[in-house]
């Protein structure tokens, strides 16, 4: 096999060049050096160890966390020629010997390995066995920031892989992740020993999504509209994930998108690990598919593809939805995130924050202030009336300019600002003992003249009647974003009477400022009423006409063939070069990107067939 990184990139993978730093990245380690990757998820990040891993001698051990990404990774290596497996628990004992055996003879580039599996004494004493015959390339740490003891993804069992430098000081280390701020990337050099590793920390940026957020007004509904109005028309046949905070909304959202025609599949860690496994590949194999899932599922899901990621409920952390929402569009192609919101979701997270007693060896108290900091910054994120590109940018420390295609870039949005409002709001509160609901708080600033009011003698206060110059539903967008900002505190188990935080008490004496923003209703024309039973109706049924489509279709029965996903014979990007292009000869079909030896040997002709039956 050649041994140059740029021979290996064509030949092996199909691509002509390298993006940003990868080349350089790759030589380091090929080279023996150890490196910190920040890359963007579909930004390239496997090919960064995978080609070292094909330079040096031995087997590179790739640590993930997840199955799932193991079996997508290893088919796909394995479709391009690359001697690649796995040890995990999927396995019985005849597989997870045959794998062994292999590993042990020197007949395999690349093996997946779970942190967990790799931390016990016989996968030790195998790891032992191959670095004294020099057999180990290299150990690449995949999702690093499961180390991080502060960070939505945090694994105990990442922290044990300090060991490695000390165990193996000679085998080079990379550790990669597409999702963390600057204290998450200190803690993980600190944690896995890479002080003295170089860092490459890429762009966050992720281009081609474009960015969403609605105010909550019948989620549902709202979810519903999106898909039918503003994907299916692009994307007819889009594969989507919805994400929900409970497995009770992940059951009741997927039922009602059903009902409406649109094939909707719940997945959450209460079901059966079978029907998981099943939504999970249907996901993956078929096209138009749209999951609907708590936070259990995502991590090193590798489909390129996922037209939309759609949130329902305000994720725990501005990392968890920059991680979310970047399984849209791995592809390259326009993407869309869109999120629902409203200020009770910030309460509700923040009272789970409050409410988290752990169970491990975290200095609880630290994590609760720093959960609170990222949930204020994904609040903030969300109210932002400037680009919210560069506002997420701006959290992880890169300078952006606005991008002209999230909402606040297309439609910037009218404020209010509501100063003076929200302090006669908190006065309110204050005055009305803290003991009551948002609606009450309302019709006492109104000076309605409601039963409730008059039978607690609310309308004797100065403040009855103080803001009857707005409207309640503008008095709505003011609490919103007193609670949002976290101004008032909800007790949830007291039927969702108000009361004052502590830094309401700076609000009401001046010394901070809030800014309201009330966004006007777009217009639009609104579609007539359809049944349930044709509401997809923007869904093709029809026999594929286009050579793209033609393409699809033979795709589509080779990964059913094999039973694997569509996407690891090729990329949709691929299809439609080739569909562009029309290549003529195997020579003009190698020109194009994402095509390497193995799959013109394994498809070649087959394609020139296809796409010559159409000239």
């Amino acid at each position: 096999m050649n041994k140059n990184a740029r021979d290996i990139l064509k030949h092996i993978f199909g691509y002509d060049a390298f993006r940003g730093d990868q080349e350089t990245i790759i030589k380091h380690i090929a080279a023996g050096g150890d490196a910190l990757v920040l890359m963007p998820t579909g930004g390239g990040k496997s090919l960064c160890y995978q080609i070292p891993a094909l330079m040096r001698h031995g087997t590179a051990i790739v640590i993930s966390p997840l199955i799932a990404l193991m079996h997508d990774q290893v088919s796909a290596l394995r479709e391009i020629g690359v001697a690649a497996g796995y040890i995990n628990s999927s396995l019985n004992f005849d597989a997870l010997h045959a794998a062994e055996r292999t590993l042990l003879e020197g007949n395999m580039d690349i093996l997946y390995v779970a942190p967990e599996r790799l931390m016990t004494p016989k996968f030790l004493d195998l790891l032992d066995h191959l670095h004294s015959n020099g057999q180990i390339a290299l150990f690449a740490i995949d999702e690093a920031h499961c180390v991080s003891q502060w960070g939505h993804d945090f694994r105990p069992e990442y922290l044990q892989l300090s060991i490695l430098p000390g165990r193996y000081p000679s085998i080079p280390r990379i550790a990669l992740t597409a999702t963390a701020d600057r204290q998450t990337r200190e803690e993980i050099i600190q944690r896995l020993h890479l002080e003295t590793a170089r860092r490459f920390v890429f762009s966050f940026d992720r281009p081609n999504i474009q960015y969403t957020v609605v105010e909550k007004d019948n989620p549902r509904r709202q979810l519903l509209n999106f898909i039918r109005d503003e994907i299916h028309p692009h994307f007819p046949r889009a594969a989507g994930i919805v994400y929900r905070l409970s497995r009770r909304k992940v059951e009741e959202t997927a039922a009602w998108l059903q009902e409406y025609g649109i094939t909707a599949l719940p997945y959450h860690a209460g079901m059966p690990v079978y029907i998981r496994t099943l939504h999970q590949n249907r996901f993956l194999r078929e096209d138009g598919i749209v999951i609907v899932a708590t936070i259990a599922f995502g991590m090193g899901i590798d489909k390129p593809d996922v037209r939309f990621v759609a949130h329902l409920d305000l994720p725990r952390s501005i990392e968890g939805y920059y991680q979310e929402t970047g399984r849209a569009g791995r592809d390259g192609l326009p993407a869309r995130a869109w999120m629902a919101w409203s200020a009770l979701d910030a309460a509700f997270q923040r009272r789970m924050i409050d409410a988290g007693d752990g169970n491990d060896d975290r200095d609880y108290e630290t994590y609760r202030r720093l959960a609170r900091n990222r949930l204020n910054a994904l609040v903030g994120f969300a109210e932002t009336i400037e680009c919210r590109r560069k506002s997420l940018l701006t959290y992880f420390g890169e300078e952006a300019a606005p991008c002209g295609n999230c909402d606040n870039c297309l439609v910037p949005p009218k404020t209010w600002n509501a100063m003076e409002a929200a302090r006669k709001a908190l006065s309110c509160i204050y005055r009305t003992g803290q003991n009551f609901g948002m609606e009450h708080i309302i019709d006492v600033l109104c000076g309605k003249l409601t039963d409730k009011v008059q039978n607690h003698g609310h309308d004797r206060l100065s403040t009855f009647g103080i803001g009857n110059d707005i409207d309640e539903k503008r008095w709505r967008a003011v609490f919103r974003q007193l609670i949002a900002h976290d101004f008032i505190s909800i007790n949830h188990e007291r039927y969702n009477t108000l009361s004052l935080t502590k830094a309401a008490i700076s609000l009401l004496r001046g010394e901070s400022k809030i800014e309201i923003l009330i966004r006007l209703p777009l217009e639009r024309l609104r579609k007539s009423k359809t049944s349930r039973k044709t509401a997809n109706r923007d869904i093709p049924s029809k026999a594929p006409t286009t050579l793209f489509d033609r393409l699809r279709a033979w795709r589509a029965g080779v990964a059913q063939e094999r039973n694997i996903p569509a996407y690891i014979i090729f990329h949709d990007i691929t299809l439609r070069d080739i569909a562009s292009i029309k290549p003529g000869t195997l020579g003009d079909l190698r020109k194009i990107s994402g095509i390497g030896d193995r799959k013109i040997e394994s498809y070649g002709k087959e394609i020139l067939e296809i796409v010559l039956s159409d000239k």
